[in-house]
């Protein structure tokens, strides 16, 4: 197993004077972590994928892998928005090595190779459509000279900042290699990720996880977390009738195993999966942990260009008949407001709690 990384999300901490609230350790030491306690060995590699091609051709020629899971894209949206600079930063990052990395394995020969996205439930916009949200496609009637026909499109994106831009771009990159080359893709629309650890970086300190709560970077949910551990009111944005979907990490770390595992051939098209499991609306889930913790919360201005509330269904069919099994708020809430938010709450900055990038 190989980690790609070029370690720019420890580069955008420094430009924003912020951290994880958790200690995150060298890559180095993390996989000397890992082999300690695993006796597995995952090598590092110092690669920026989207400018080093000639480098990452290389890389696959020599490790024709299997798979490959592609995490390596700006991941923020209010980052996305914060400024012309971040904004084309994203854009140049994202579609870059997103292209690269098609373009590198059609180079390659790595027909095989399974390649697994981490892409955005938010490409479908957050708002209210009176149905399920389908799992990427969309069964549609159109009319033509002999009358109506069924045909299938791909569910119309309705991006809502720069971030949620480059992933819907993306979808298109993925259709184009995968109807031109045959290439095997997954596309996985993922939620909002709350907890910290996974069975696997619960096994040594220096494994554990990233847990960012500033404005820019935390989720709506570990700014939630956070904010109780502190004693510091809970900030909802708006009216708080915003319905967003989540999933715990492990599951995550499920997901992606169970996609690429999957025996489905998807060679004909690319196979897209909704990678949630259960859907909030943010100003219950704030009530739920001021209920549990004690600590008020308030509501202050939505920097978000959205609606005041919404509905937001999506169907989650795909992993879930692959044997996925959720881990719900219900039964990890707490745990991780002790745990995590409890333990590390000393090194958090007050001051970059509050959201500064402004959707509009």
């Amino acid at each position: 197993m190989v980690i790609v990384d070029n370690l720019s999300r420890r580069r955008i901490d420094l430009e924003l004077g912020t951290s994880s609230l958790t200690p995150i350790q060298s890559p180095q030491a993390r996989v000397a972590a890992w082999k300690n306690v695993s006796r597995r060995e995952i090598r590092f590699h110092n690669l920026t994928v989207g400018s080093e091609y000639r480098d990452l051709v290389m890389l696959l020629q020599a490790e024709k892998p299997a798979a490959i899971v592609h995490f390596a894209e700006q991941r923020s949206a209010p980052y996305s928005m914060y400024g012309s600079r971040s904004m084309r930063y994203t854009v140049q990052n994202n579609l870059n090595g997103t292209h690269d990395v098609l373009c590198a394995v059609v180079e390659a020969g790595l027909y095989d190779t399974h390649i697994v996205h981490l892409g955005s439930i938010g490409v479908y916009g957050y708002k209210s459509t009176g149905a399920r949200i389908p799992e990427g496609y969309l069964p549609v009637t159109i009319r033509s000279d002999d009358g109506p026909k069924e045909i299938e499109i791909m569910y119309p994106a309705a991006p809502g900042s720069i971030y949620h831009m480059t992933k819907s771009q993306d979808a298109l990159f993925f259709y184009y290699y995968n109807k031109n080359y045959g290439l095997r893709i997954t596309d996985l629309h993922q939620g909002i990720v709350w907890g910290t650890q996974t069975r696997e970086t619960a096994l040594a300190p220096e494994l554990v996880n990233r847990f960012d709560y500033c404005g820019l970077y935390g989720t709506v949910l570990n700014r939630f977390l956070l904010q109780a551990a502190l004693g510091y009111p809970l900030t909802v944005h708006g009216s708080g009738e915003q319905t967003r979907a989540f999933i715990h990490i492990q599951d995550t770390v499920r997901c992606i195993e169970l996609a690429v595992r999957s025996p489905e051939d998807n060679r004909k098209r690319v196979r897209i999966l909704n990678q949630i499991t259960e859907t909030h609306r943010v100003i219950d889930l704030a009530s739920r942990i001021s209920a549990m913790t004690g600590v008020p919360w308030r509501s202050v201005a939505n920097p978000r260009n959205e609606e005041a509330a919404n509905d937001f269904d999506v169907e989650n069919d795909g992993l879930m008949s692959l044997g996925l099994a959720p881990t719900t708020l219900e039964k990890g809430l707490m745990e991780e407001v002790c745990d995590i938010a409890g333990k590390y709450k000393d090194r958090c900055v007050v001051s970059q709690i509050p959201a500064v990038a402004a959707w509009r």
